[in-house]
């Protein structure tokens, strides 16, 4: 998608500091952390939210939850514990539309709040 943040971070358009990338998923660093360790971990196929999966993707989605273990494990916080959270739609506060999850660790987290797609 032309407009789309993400897609523009996939394609290099916009830089991020990468954790981890395949061809069907990438791990970047938030640029506004709510937590020590916060990533966010998205599919390279444009896909708008959750409410937007679709069958032929719940491999896809199998991907992105395999990349969350291997992100917790390069960043350190797999044994610690961490926080895997999606935003879908405007409710959920979703304001970056292409899938995405945070992830979120190094610390004991508690209850956090102002965990929204516009941290990207």
């Amino acid at each position: 998608m032309d407009n789309c943040l993400f897609c523009k971070i996939i394609n290099g358009d916009i830089p991020s500091k990468k954790v981890l990338e395949n061809d069907r998923v990438l791990v970047f660093h938030d640029i506004q952390p709510a937590a020590p360790v916060h990533v966010l971990i998205i599919p390279k196929k444009h896909i708008a939210s959750m409410n937007d999966v679709q069958a032929a993707d719940l491999e896809l989605i199998g991907d992105i939850h395999k990349a969350a273990q291997e992100a917790a494990a390069e960043l350190g916080i797999a044994e610690s514990g961490y926080r895997l959270i999606n935003n879908c739609g405007r409710d959920g506060e979703q304001t970056v539309h292409h899938l995405h999850y945070h992830l979120l660790g190094g610390a004991r987290l508690g209850a956090l709040t102002g965990i929204s797609s516009s941290h990207a």
